[in-house]
């Protein structure tokens, strides 16, 4: 739950550069989400008003878990879930955009980002009821498969409403809600007329402008490594959003046999080939959010063709031969510092 409380902005002071050429930098962080979040605001104006400009973050941020988590039994979504009819139900509009657009990201990645996909994360033990510690048995994954797949979900943002082929239909936008958040923070610092900041919410991020060397912002991409946390590679980025999704830090092992929270909406289960994280570089970070989901599920040897086709940034990293082997597609490979 995210509370002005507990939301520690860390703004007590403008960082100066130590006397070096540096420009002015101030951050602003808390908790959201069951993650944090990160504001860096560089050479911010001198009638800036941070205290202002924090809680309309953090009520905004508020306003977005309350009406997209799966976690809080009283959000919008959440409601709407439990409402098992097949006529419409009224949502307000935002909910609508974000599921339409959800959709329309499922036609996009051919099913691989699918939000009905909710049945199937539950039933493994990756969502708001807990851990499991075996895998589910095959009459009940063929039950919730049952109810998955986005073409069994409509909707009309004229009314507002949406509408499931099926009352049990069960959405989680968890894979795309991060990075429109990190939209909507962004948009927030646009209307304040912030030209250079880095804003950056559970590792799905927008980068605006140049950093306080008045450089492009250098960004860490992870090492998939289960035992450690490492970087990877470095990543130059400016006026561009980032998301990554992995299979290694969310998972069970069960039987010697580890199984990941990213589920393939086409067969119910955890996937299981070699691939371990995709990023994405996009317009937008729900668009990179979503589309590092969908490949992540179809893999690197078939996303990345994908990818190519599509013009989509991305970088898969591999394992191979106790290694991780990195893949790129588009112009990814011209981002690497």
């Amino acid at each position: 739950m995210l509370k002005r409380a507990l939301a520690t902005l860390v703004a007590g002071s403008l960082l100066a550069g130590c006397g070096d050429s540096r420009m002015p930098e101030l951050e602003l962080s808390g908790p959201v989400m069951g993650t944090s979040y990160s504001v860096k605001l560089v050479n911010p104006s001198n009638d800036f008003n941070r205290d202002q400009l924090g809680d309309l973050i953090i009520q905004r941020l508020e306003d977005i878990e309350q009406r997209f988590s799966t976690y809080r039994p009283s959000s919008e979504l959440s409601l709407a879930n439990k409402t098992l009819t097949t006529d419409w139900i009224p949502v307000s509009r935002e909910l609508c955009e974000v599921i339409e657009s959800s959709i329309g990201m499922s036609r996009r990645t051919n099913g691989a980002f699918d939000i009905t996909v909710g049945p199937l994360v539950l039933l493994w033990g990756f969502g708001p009821d807990g851990n499991r510690a075996a895998p589910p048995v095959d009459e009940l994954l063929a039950e919730a498969r049952g109810s998955v797949g986005y073409e069994k979900l409509s909707t009309d943002c004229s009314m507002p409403a949406i509408r499931k082929a099926l009352p049990d239909v069960y959405l989680d936008l968890s894979a795309i809600v991060k990075g429109f958040a990190v939209d909507e923070t962004a948009s927030i610092l646009d209307a304040a007329a912030m030209d250079d900041y880095l804003v950056e919410i559970g590792g799905e991020l927008c980068a605006r402008g140049r950093n306080a060397n008045e450089e492009p912002w250098a960004i860490a991409i992870e090492k998939p490594d289960v035992a450690s946390r490492s970087v990877q590679t470095i990543v130059s980025v400016t006026d561009r959003c980032m998301a990554t999704s992995g299979d290694y830090r969310n998972f069970f092992t069960y039987d010697g046999i580890r199984y990941s929270h990213t589920v393939d909406p086409a067969t119910g289960r955890p996937v299981t080939h070699s691939t371990a994280s995709v990023t994405v570089m996009a317009r937008s970070a729900a668009e990179a959010d979503g589309l590092a989901t969908g490949l992540l599920v179809r893999g690197a040897e078939d996303g990345l063709a994908f990818a190519n086709i599509a013009g989509i940034d991305a970088y898969f990293l591999v394992r191979k031969d106790g290694e991780f082997e990195q893949v790129m597609s588009g112009n990814f490979e011209d981002l690497l510092k």
